[in-house]
């Protein structure tokens, strides 16, 4: 046996033994990488959000298709095959760009999940929603959608508009004939809030026999997610009413847009001895795909590593124990502070019409918070030498004409928040800190 044959030998063998992607299976008989891969982060050239025109080509948009193609070809060759995307996502352009990527590999290879986002008053008419739906499988090149959703149910306006969206126009019983005719296989909806929306779906299931929905869930809103809004329900309470009528769950927000891959001391504490090589973002996965009803767990995955821990997490998935579950709820009681703001990135707030940059002005305060950085107590010793970082590392973050001083709180952010947060009351609460911090550091 020559080099060659013999290393081509080993790694046959290897490829045998080495551990594969966890599977779940819907009720058609569908096998589904516990591991989704969510379409809303995608990598970019320059760093700013997905979907926005380069600055010196403003005819190009920013995703890096390169590395996208790179990640999505890795996701496939690993077991992943549920690439969930919206034609909203990144400013129109999310769905354009995973085609591009997931046509490079043969439709058997991937399950396509879409959304009717009609979120806008003009795309309510049956003949808009409709176009919304074709304009999906136009642009994927497909004469079948693997799993279609009703959109945020539950944001802005609630039932009023979920019944404008789906049920007074039509839009949901020729969603159903669709499904009858074979061009959708699996019928669902994702949950944002507003319960009567969800009473809704779980007293309809005998009409419409839904085939999944699609929640938040993660080990901080299992039993704590009143923590970010009074309208938000419990996931344990939700998972729980459907898996009594076995709908299958769709996961998403597992990290909480990546606040759950980041650790403050507290809570890296109450996981300390149990998994010394656990990330945090390990732990969450874990806690999502330990759910037998889960069919599937979505991670936005902009970066490649992310993506590796990830299949690495669920291949094959290790399910958490008792013991586990009890120090990730340990964990959570840890993580719940008065100074947390609790914004998962989405970006459905933006654009701010007065130019603001709301998710990074959040994400800048909790990233301050859990590192122990943000000058809450003017007896701590490292007071002042906090107080400077946090205003160097303010404007450092956000240039002068995004910070949220210019705030007129006009509210038309918290209308498309799908946690519910009242935007301009946590604009206006970081703009009063700045400006407090600086007196203190000018004093």
């Amino acid at each position: 046996m020559n080099r060659r044959s013999f290393f081509a030998k080993v790694a046959s063998a290897l490829a045998k033994t080495s551990p594969s992607m966890t599977m779940r299976t819907n009720s058609h008989g569908d096998k589904i990488s516990l591991l989704g891969y969510g379409m809303m982060r995608l990598p970019t050239l320059d760093g700013r959000a997905p979907g926005e025109f380069l600055k010196d080509d403003p005819k190009k948009r920013n995703v890096d298709q390169e590395m996208l193609n790179r990640q999505i070809d890795y996701a496939i060759e690993n077991g992943v095959n549920y690439f969930d995307v919206a034609p909203v996502y990144c400013k129109g352009y999310c769905e354009k760009a995973t085609a591009i990527a997931l046509s490079r590999h043969p439709r058997e290879k991937w399950r396509l999940a879409t959304k009717a986002s009609n979120f806008a008053k003009s795309l309510w008419p049956i003949e808009k929603s409709k176009q919304m739906y074709y304009d999906s499988m136009k642009t994927f090149n497909v004469d079948y959608i693997d799993y279609y959703l009703l959109h945020a149910c539950g944001i802005g306006g609630g039932f009023s508009d979920f019944e404008s969206r789906f049920l007074k126009n039509g839009f949901l019983d020729f969603l159903v004939k669709e499904r009858e005719a074979g061009r959708i296989k699996n019928l669902g909806w994702s949950f944002h809030g507003d319960f009567k929306c969800f009473r809704w779906f779980l007293e309809h299931h005998k009409d419409y026999k839904w085939d999944f929905a699609q929640i938040q869930l993660n080990y901080l809103d299992w039993r704590h997610a009143k923590l970010s809004s009074k309208r938000n329900f419990n996931a344990e309470l939700l998972y729980d009413e459907l898996t009594k009528r076995n709908i299958p769950v769709v996961v998403m927000e597992p990290l909480l847009g990546g606040r759950l891959a980041k650790y403050n001391e507290k809570s890296a504490q109450r996981l300390a001895g149990l998994d010394d090589e656990a990330t945090p973002a390990k732990w969450a996965m874990r806690f999502a795909g330990t759910h037998k009803n889960v069919l599937t767990v979505l991670s936005g995955m902009t970066l490649l590593e992310h993506l590796e821990e990830n299949v690495a997490t669920f291949s094959p998935l290790k399910p958490l124990n008792e013991e586990e579950f009890a120090a990730l709820e340990r964990a959570a009681q840890a993580m719940i502070s008065d100074n947390a703001i609790q914004c998962n990135m989405c970006n459905y707030c933006m654009p701010c019409p007065y130019g603001l940059d709301i998710p990074s002005t959040f994400d800048f305060w909790n990233r301050a918070d859990v590192e122990g950085w943000l000058p809450t107590d003017p007896t701590d010793p490292k007071f002042r030498e906090n107080a400077r970082r946090f205003l160097i590392e303010y404007d450092r973050t956000l240039p002068k004409l995004r910070q949220s001083a210019r705030c007129t709180t006009c509210g038309r952010c918290s209308v498309h928040c799908p946690q519910g947060l009242d935007i301009p009351s946590y604009m206006c609460k970081v703009d009063a800190f700045v400006e407090k911090v600086r007196r203190i550091v000018n004093a």
